[in-house]
């Protein structure tokens, strides 16, 4: 992984996925005690920015691999991404997906074209289960996050980020990224070395599934206990990736946590003020912004509001916070 393939990713963007600005409320400026500037890949198509990662994986890959089809595991964002990517390249795609996933995220995946294969993530290996249908169909897997063209993709966030601040005159700041298996993370990190090193990465997570936060505190890849049952269920992995790993050990500073109540919160407060819909794991990186304002310093923060894919039900309960 290294910054030209951010940049070459980037080119084949252009013109496919939307550039997202940055946002900002005073009044979440005063609950936060600084700027906090929002990065809104809800707005993203599909709702999230794995849409950027999935559009990079498969225009990258030789015409007559991608005819015969690609294949990917995600709990909802990145196989919309994928499904729409593949639809657009005119090519099938086969999706696993949990069976806990919410319902809209299965459904839309299935709208765009997409086969969908439901597993039970608790009792079911989601990697068997692609490696098997891969060989089966001669199709290509897009992995969600230890991809080396999918974390290409997601640093085109990092590139817009390190852009906008420059413009914006911010100089030193925490960018607090939603963070599952550290696809996003270290593609954001990887493009801040280069293009903004005084801004720096941080990875936001909830309480009970933070391997990435322990990881970065003892030095070592450490596991989640459980894999599912919190509201985030979007960022919930078993353990940080194998390439995404050694880049956000290298360039991340300590990881933070939030409890659930404060993601239904940061929910509820960014609709409330800023008119935009955020998911529960992608909520998680403004929680931290505002409800961890001790662990942060300087004038200015800036997070990613990762996506936006969230039930009627989950979105009414985050609003009942108000």
């Amino acid at each position: 992984m290294n910054i030209n393939m951010i940049r070459a990713a980037a080119a084949r963007l252009e013109g496919h996925a939307l550039r997202t600005p940055l946002l900002n409320s005073p009044f979440l400026d005063e609950i936060a005690g600084r700027r906090v500037w929002i990065k809104p890949e809800c707005l993203q198509h599909t709702g999230s920015f794995k849409f950027r990662g999935a559009y990079s994986a498969l225009s990258a890959l030789e015409p007559d691999v991608r005819a015969k089809g690609v294949i990917a595991f995600s709990s909802g964002n990145h196989a919309q991404g994928v499904a729409l990517a593949a639809r657009m390249h005119g090519t099938a795609a086969v999706i696993i997906m949990p069976s806990d996933a919410p319902q809209l995220k299965i459904d839309n995946t299935r709208a765009l074209g997409a086969e969908v294969v439901l597993y039970d993530r608790a009792r079911e290996s989601r990697d068997e289960i692609g490696e098997r249908l891969s060989t089966e169909r001669g199709l290509t897997l897009i992995k969600p996050f230890d991809e080396p063209q999918v974390i290409a993709g997601q640093g085109t966030v990092g590139l817009e980020i390190a852009q906008d601040a420059r413009a914006l005159g911010i100089e030193n700041a925490d960018v607090i990224v939603c963070c599952g298996g550290g696809g996003l993370t270290s593609g954001i990190a990887l493009a801040l070395e280069a293009d903004a090193p005084t801004l720096r990465a941080r990875t936001a997570e909830p309480e009970g599934f933070d391997d990435v936060a322990r990881s970065l505190d003892s030095g070592r890849i450490e596991r989640n206990a459980a894999l599912s049952g919190n509201i985030c269920d979007a960022i919930i992995t078993p353990q940080p990736g194998d390439l995404t790993w050694p880049v956000m050990q290298r360039l991340c500073g300590p990881g933070l946590v939030v409890s659930e109540d404060e993601v239904l919160r940061a929910m509820a407060l960014a609709f409330l003020r800023l008119k935009i819909v955020a998911e529960p794991g992608g909520a998680a990186a403004l929680a931290a912004a505002l409800f961890r304002t001790e662990q942060i310093e300087g004038s200015d923060v800036i997070v990613t509001v990762s996506g936006g894919n969230v039930d009627p039900a989950m979105f009414t309960k985050a609003l009942e916070k108000l």
